[in-house]
């Protein structure tokens, strides 16, 4: 494909940071969250990747309302190389709020039941396309399973998104668990979404890092509070990414805050 060879033709002289987006339960805006953090990404002009690692669920595509014409599964099959299947957003890298997608495939059974090294060669194949992003998104199955955790391993840094609800907060600690044991040296970070007021997502974070700091030994930092705005569901009905729909939305300002917070 012309256009994968022309990315191949421009390697970033420095590898991108992979950064897992990963959540304990699903139902707390982590695919929006990952889109929202790509366009974050690339309004400030850094080339940006997004792969939906949720193999058989995915809906990366939907919420962006777009059509890719190939998709891990083509990879998977041996059809295509990991890089002829991404797909521009926004008009790519290098415009405003573009990043690429490298899409998942929904309803797939097969994708969703690869076993352990089948996703070892997807997540080795994504850090080889590093030098030519300065960004890598991941946005992991809501879980803990061992694909997920394969694919967070992948990454130099992992942010785990959760909301107020207990259920959210108890798997988002299971999550922390998981990946704790699995690799101790990992530091991930947190996301409080839909909070009510900054000040309650601070409370609720507070509730989570001290649960990881007394059993885990381990206080997660804060990557930052994303508060409860109905123009996300909005621009989740209309397949737009909010950077688009609503760019001064206060929910994309908080993603725009936390872009910088992880670019550290």
């Amino acid at each position: 494909m012309a256009v994968a060879a022309k990315r191949a033709a421009a390697p970033r002289q420095n590898p991108a940071t992979i950064i897992a987006v990963g959540s304990g339960k699903g139902g707390v805006g982590k695919t929006w969250f990952s889109v929202s953090l790509a366009c974050a990404f690339g309004r400030s002009s850094k080339r940006a990747l997004l792969v939906d690692c949720d193999l058989g669920l995915a809906n990366v595509d939907v919420q962006l309302g777009v059509r890719p014409e190939a998709d891990l599964s083509s990879v998977m099959r041996g059809w295509l190389e990991l890089d002829q299947a991404v797909t521009p957003v926004l008009g790519g890298p290098g415009r405003a709020a573009g990043f690429d997608l490298l899409p998942g495939h929904s309803g797939s059974g097969a994708l969703g039941a690869l076993k352990l090294e089948e996703v070892h060669r997807i997540a080795t194949g994504v850090t080889e396309l590093a030098p030519r992003y300065d960004r890598i998104l991941l946005d992991l199955a809501a879980g803990i399973d061992p694909n997920v955790m394969r694919f967070a391993r992948a990454a130099n840094r992992v942010v785990v998104v959760t909301t107020e609800e207990p259920p959210a907060l108890t798997d988002a600690y299971a999550f922390l668990k998981v990946l704790r044991l699995a690799q101790p040296a990992a530091q991930p970070w947190i996301v409080v979404n839909m909070a009510d007021t900054r000040g309650s997502g601070r409370r609720i974070y507070e509730q989570l890092a001290k649960a990881s700091e007394s059993y885990l030994g381990y206080r997660p930092p804060l990557a930052g509070v994303i508060c409860r705005d109905p123009r996300v569901s909005d621009s989740i009905r209309a397949q737009t990414p909010i950077s688009v729909r609503h760019p001064q939305s206060q929910a994309f300002e908080d993603v725009l805050r936390i872009a910088e917070v992880l670019s550290a």
